[in-house]
This record gives C-alpha cells, structure tokens and sequence, in this order.
C-alpha cells in the first residue's frame, strides 16, 4: 500500500514539474565548473565582502546570496553557481505550475515547464551567478501569484503578489516595467475592482516595506544608481546593443523553437473566451514589452516574462488538441517535440559552459553569445602575474603597496586568487568600488591593471611597464578593454583626495 501511494505520487503532476526543475538544476550544475569565473561574478564577489543595503550597479540580494554560498561553499565555483541552477530550475515548476492555474493538464505544464527552460538568457542565467537569474524568478513567482489571483479571485494574493514585487526590486530594478504591467493590465480588464481591496494596498505597502532600505540608500548616495544606469544605457545605445529590439525577441531572448508557444499564448490570453479571465498575464507581457521598446531596452530585459506567455500557449495548444482528430494530433506533438529538443540543444551547445576552451565549437559560440566564455578566461593568471610583480619591488614599495585596476572584474580576481599571494585588496574607481575609498593609510606604490598608459602618465609619478597578462589558452578576455599591460607607478601627482574625488566611474 505504502508502495503504491509512493508511485502514485512521484506520478502526480506536481511531481512531474519537480522532477523536470530538478533535472534542470542539475544539468547546470553539472557544466558550472568549467572555464573560471565570469567577470560579473567576480564583481559580485567583491560585493558579497562588502554587505550593504544596496549598490551601485543593483540591488543587494544577489550580493547576499553570493555571500551566503560563500560561507557554506567556499569559493569553489560549481558551489558560487549553485543558487542560481536552483532558481533556473525553480522557473521551470513555476511555468508549469501557472499553466495550471490557467487551465492546462499534465501535458500542457510539461510543455510549458520544459520550453521556459531552454530560451538563450534562461540557460545562460542557470550557468553563472548574476542579477538576471533572480530577477528572471521573481517574474515567474509574480506571475504565478497573479493567475492564482485571477483563478481564485481571492484578493489576499495580493500579499504574495507585493512581496515577490517587493523582493524582484531587491534583485534587479526591472521589476518595476513588470509593476507597470500588473498595474496597467488592472486598469484596462475588470481587475480594476481590486483598486477598491484593502489586500492590494496592504500588498502595495508589503512591497515599498521590503525596498525601503534601498531607498534610503540611494537616497544617502545621492541617486547614484541613476546615474549608473544612465551611463550604462548611453554605452549600450552608442555600441548598438539596444537594435533590433523586436527581431530579437525572437531568437535572442527566447528561442525559436518556443516563438509559436508563446505566440500562441498572446492569442490564447487576448482573443479567446477560455484566457478572457486571465488577460491581465497578456499585459503584464505587452506593456512592459512596449516600456522597454520605448525605452530602448536591451532585448534579454523582457526574457523573464516569457515563461507566464509559454505556459498560456501550452494550455491552448493542449485544447487545440482535443479539437483535432488523433492522427493529426499525434503529428502535432511529435512536431512540438522534436522542435523544443533540437532548439534546447542548440541553446544548450552554445550558451552553456560546454565547448572545449578555444576550440572551434567554442569560437562559434563566442560569435553567438556576445563573448562572454572569454570572460570567464585568464583570471587567476592575472593574479598570478600581479603577486610575480609585487616580488620584484622593494620591501619599502611593498610595505606601502597598493593594487589599482580599472575593470570591477579586475578587482574580483585579485580579491579571489591574490589571497593565495598575499596581495592587498584592489582599489578601483568603478561603481561600488569607488565608494569604499583608496585605503587608510594611502598607497604609495602601484601596480595597475586594465588602466590606459596615457592615464597612467598623466595623473601618476614614475609609471614603468612591469609585465604583460596573458593565460595558457592565448584567449582575449574582453572585459581588460585591451589593456593587458600591467605597469608599477607612484602615488597621484596632485594628491590621493583629488585625483579620487574625480576618479568616479560607472561600468
């Protein structure tokens, strides 16, 4: 009997969805311990040293976790990406879980759990610890709490609703562009009436209680993150990384296999009878996609809301199904099928962390992800190369070192592996960095990295060239700018608070 009901509920729909998220979780924990750390991990690992409330370039929680798998994992970089093949792995339950709300069987939430699993930014988000990993979550989580909302119509959901909101802000602003949907879709269905519900307020108040210590701090920094995130948008717009905004909803931020579910999803929330009650999830989709247009958004900004779109469009196909005579049906699934394998195998081939470094498997995958392998490449070298510098000074130059780099992934790396050398903890001008100050007392000797000579000469005494980064692989890691020269040099010509007063940087 005990055997029975075990079997009857490792077969249940609930568990089919944990076990499709676990083997997610699992296949990325599988390829994360390959290559190094990329460099925005490593930028929030400095941070993960430093807690605060907030900083510049995001808000503190993926900081606090990278700081919590530090002190259980160590530094080991399979345990530094565990929560993040967790939460990728937890985006694929809540995508099937919200294709139950909406209606849809077993077939629909396998459809839904396994196509929000394999879009480009969700599998490059379950291979590194970053901010999109959280946020792309939090999407989910609200969107699940939503079409429990709209299913049950019970307004006490609007306290599950405020704190995910409350906790997405924590994790990444965009956020916000999902708020601007939840609010506008309510004004434009009958989901208005919730206006009149103290729930919703008390989940509108629940969400400005948990991001208040970060609008206190920004308020403290006088804003800063909007001027980071103004200087980031003018870079992105003068390289060309917010073109094509549309084109590349298709391929970019989703994947084209998945592009007729999700589709099918629109159609199914904003022009059939059977998604009319849960047309609010349609312009929680369209709103912030018209937002971030407007806006001049990167393209990745929208993937989070893809899995609510993708569970909407397995639930009408699972209903177009019955429609349709068996033969033709079993013709449409094994379509559906072999397109989402194929696509999540592409996906997988040169997104995650496979191909053999330098190969040229991994070449193709570079020209397709925008280079970010490259960044994963070369960073204990570069530590390696500042300790084999600082063994050439004088015990005087060493006894008054200070290790000033130009790039937050820079400093990660000498934070990370200069431990191992002895190395003082890097300075840098850039986001966070620049708040923590130059050191008490002030450096007197140099050694920089990823800085440009002509700035070196101008503002420093007696910059000499001391050695050239390079790693075993010969790759180019884009994040040093080109500047893979390392120079020794004195203190500023005009003083440390001057020149650092006008150091402030954002990247």
């Amino acid at each position: 009997m005990q055997e029975t009901t075990l079997r009857q509920r490792l077969s249940s729909d609930t568990a089919t969805l944990w076990i499709i998220g676990l083997a997610f979780t699992l296949i990325h924990i599988a390829t994360s311990g390959r290559y190094g750390f990329h460099r925005d991990e490593l930028l929030t690992y400095t941070n993960a040293l430093h807690l605060d409330w907030c900083y510049v370039v995001y808000p503190p929680i993926t900081a606090w976790l990278a700081r919590a798998e530090l002190a259980v994992f160590g530094t080991g970089l399979v345990g530094y990406r565990f929560l993040a093949a967790v939460a990728i792995g937890l985006v694929a339950v809540l995508a099937g879980l919200i294709a139950r709300q909406l209606g849809g069987k077993r077939r629909a939430m396998v459809v839904a759990a396994v196509a929000a699993s394999i879009g480009g930014p969700v599998v490059f988000s379950g291979s590194f610890l970053s901010y999109m990993t959280f946020d792309m979550l939090c999407w989910a989580v609200v969107a699940w709490c939503t079409a429990c909302l709209l299913r049950s119509q019970d307004p006490r959901w609007w306290l599950a609703i405020g704190a995910a909101v409350g906790l997405g802000i924590m994790s990444k602003y965009t956020m916000l562009f999902l708020v601007a949907g939840l609010l506008g879709g309510m004004l434009l269905t009958p989901n208005r009436r919730f206006l009149r519900s103290i729930w919703f307020w008390a989940g509108a108040a629940l969400a400005l209680a948990i991001i208040s210590p970060i609008i206190f701090w920004q308020f403290q920094h006088h804003f800063v993150g909007l001027d980071w995130a103004k200087s980031i948008h003018a870079r992105d717009v003068r390289m060309g990384r917010t073109d094509y905004f549309l084109p590349n909803q298709l391929w970019k931020a989703t994947n084209p296999a998945t592009v007729p579910i999700w589709c099918a999803g629109l159609w199914f929330l904003f022009a059939t009878q059977l998604g009319k009650p849960f047309r609010l999830l349609g312009w929680m989709y369209v709103i912030p996609l018209l937002a971030f247009l407007a806006a001049r958004g990167r393209e990745y900004y929208l993937s989070p809301a893809y899995p609510m779109l993708l569970a909407a469009g397995a639930v009408w196909g699972e209903h177009r199904l019955a429609s349709l005579s068996p033969r033709a049906a079993a013709v449409l699934l094994r379509v559906t099928r072999n397109s989402m394998i194929v696509g999540g195998l592409a996906t997988f081939a040169v997104v995650a962390p496979i191909p053999p470094v330098n190969s040229a498997w991994w070449r193709a995958a570079e020209a397709v992800n925008g280079q970010d392998f490259s960044m994963e490449i070369g960073w204990p070298q570069l530590a390696a190369t500042v300790a084999h510098v600082r063994d050439t000074l004088s015990p005087d130059a060493r006894a008054h070192l200070g290790i000033l780099v130009g790039d937050d992934g820079e400093e990660g790396a000498v934070n990370l592996y200069g431990r191992a050398y002895g190395l003082p903890a890097a300075i840098s001008g850039m986001n966070s960095n620049w708040l923590r100050g130059y050191g008490d007392p002030p450096p007197q000797t140099l050694i920089t990295v990823g800085m440009d000579p002509d700035f070196l000469e101008r503002n420093f005494l007696n910059c000499a060239w001391a050695a050239h980064l390079s790693n075993p692989y010969g790759i180019v890691n884009q994040s040093l700018g080109g500047y893979s020269e390392v120079y020794v040099c004195g203190p500023p010509r005009q003083g440390w608070p001057h020149f650092w007063k006008n150091f402030q940087y954002f990247g």
